[in-house]
């Protein structure tokens, strides 16, 4: 059913064709309502990661089987937040303060203010109160796009809702129109490593993993890369504000330690992790970790063979190359929001532009690390939200489905930092080297800034 577009999402990662029966999605995609196919981009991502473990796996002399996914289970992945509790009971809210759509005089502009400063930035840019009220009636006397551009200015998140045909002309909708879904460049000259000692047989066993991300596409990928067996390491802050709900949710199987990178002793630190690395996930907005010393090139020098992982909002080319955003603005931006808006804007069912990045991103660390098991070589890919959202919408239409499928087959419950955890299990299936998290999500920094996996020799 999916065998040609799974082929074409594989080749536009590894350059190479899936070999016949290798994976099988199974299920229709009427586990969904809308018209984008978000089921079908939850099975394909889903189902690239998991073969990307299963060449890895077989690297290591494991015979892996074949993969198979299930729409219903990858839609309900898509959705794991909304679907996560916590001793019984719902997890806080991640969509905080201010956010919202709000109606302004030539249409609707989306404002996020989840983070207490990036709603610090709409009271400046607005000159209002902390009110939802006085918000809106700043809005309403000013165009969508003002409002848009005077919330960047100030270092805000805010996107005004598009048509389809208005962002394919846009350009930055232009910019990715040659972009790849997953951009791979070499980064640095490296031999092909020796094998990280490990007991474990898992695809990523003795793989550590940096992980220096936020919000849900990163951590995904983070948390992509801990079910199939890496050692992961989310370095974070304690001065940097966190959404517990997110934390939860893509937590699993990883450690957590903070670092103050605004001090010379922090930065050491992390440098002296990069050199033990052999991926490095980041998805700040681009220029945020290289302003602090961490460019490409500095890492594969520190880490040569390093795999690194770059994640951003908007494509690495093009005039918001270097812009905020979320999900919920991509969306906005790129037309997805405004094509089923009836009367407001109406949002995928899912965070799927997350959530899709996250899985693609995890399918390219294994790709890179199986290139570099074979060839060698330090490199980089990089992805981003709305190049995402364009191969989304290039997967075309569908009729959707049921409202709120039944997950109550797919979800388990583990122990955590945060007490109880009731989550959807991990997707995919690889009958050589199953997917599963080793244990819950810590609470953020609970864990000292070191990987648990023993130092190569």
């Amino acid at each position: 059913m999916f065998e040609t577009e799974l082929g074409a999402l594989w080749h536009s990662l590894t350059g190479e064709h899936p070999a016949p029966g290798a994976v099988e999605i199974t299920g229709g995609e009427d586990v969904l309502p809308g018209p984008f196919r978000v089921a079908a981009a939850a099975s394909l991502s889903i189902a690239a990661a998991t073969l990307a473990a299963a060449e890895l796996a077989r690297l290591k002399g494991t015979e892996p089987g074949p993969v198979s996914v299930d729409t219903g289970h990858a839609a309900a992945a898509f959705r794991s937040e909304r679907y996560l509790r916590v001793d019984g009971g719902l997890p806080p809210d991640a969509w905080q303060g201010l956010s919202g759509d709000y109606r302004a005089a030539d249409g609707w502009v989306k404002l996020h203010c989840n983070y207490p400063h990036h709603g610090e930035a709409v009271r400046r840019a607005l000159n209002v109160p902390d009110s939802r009220e006085a918000v809106g009636e700043a809005v309403a006397r000013r165009t969508a796009w003002d409002v848009q551009e005077a919330v960047i200015a100030e270092g805000g998140a805010a996107a005004a809702m598009r048509t389809r045909a208005q962002w394919l002309a846009h350009p930055q909708g232009q910019a990715l129109a040659g972009a790849p879904l997953a951009e791979f460049t070499a980064i640095g000259p490296a031999p092909v490593p020796p094998p990280r000692p490990s007991t474990s047989d898992r695809p990523l066993g003795g793989i550590r993993v940096l992980e220096l991300t936020h919000v849900i596409a990163g951590p995904v990928a983070g948390r992509v890369l801990s079910a199939h067996g890496a050692d992961v390491l989310h370095i974070g802050a304690a001065h940097l504000p966190t959404l517990p709900m997110l934390a939860m949710d893509t937590g699993f199987g990883k450690r957590s330690a903070h670092l103050d990178l605004r001090t010379a002793a922090g930065r050491d630190r992390l440098w002296e992790l990069v050199a033990e690395a052999d991926v490095f996930v980041q998805s700040y907005r681009p220029g945020a970790l290289a302003g602090l010393g961490f460019t490409a090139e500095k890492l594969a020098q520190a880490s040569p063979g390093i795999v690194l992982v770059e994640l951003d909002a908007y494509g690495w080319q093009g005039p918001w190359a270097r812009r905020r955003g979320f999900d919920s603005l991509v969306q906005m931006a790129g037309g997805i929001a405004a094509e089923t808006a009836t009367g407001k804007p109406e949002p995928l069912p899912a965070q799927a532009l997350d959530h899709a990045t996250g899985w693609l991103a995890g399918a390219a660390a294994m790709t890179g690390l199986r290139r570099r098991a074979l060839e060698g070589a330090s490199l980089r890919a990089r992805l981003s939200l709305a190049r995402t959202g364009r191969w989304l919408d290039e997967l075309g239409r569908t009729e959707g489905g049921a409202a709120e499928p039944d997950v109550t087959d797919l979800l388990e419950k583990t122990e955590s930092g945060f007490g109880t955890l009731t989550h959807v299990r991990v997707p995919g299936i690889l009958p050589g080297a199953m997917p599963y998290w080793a244990h819950g999500s810590p609470l953020p920094g609970a864990d000292a800034a070191m990987f648990s996996s023993p130092a190569a020799a």
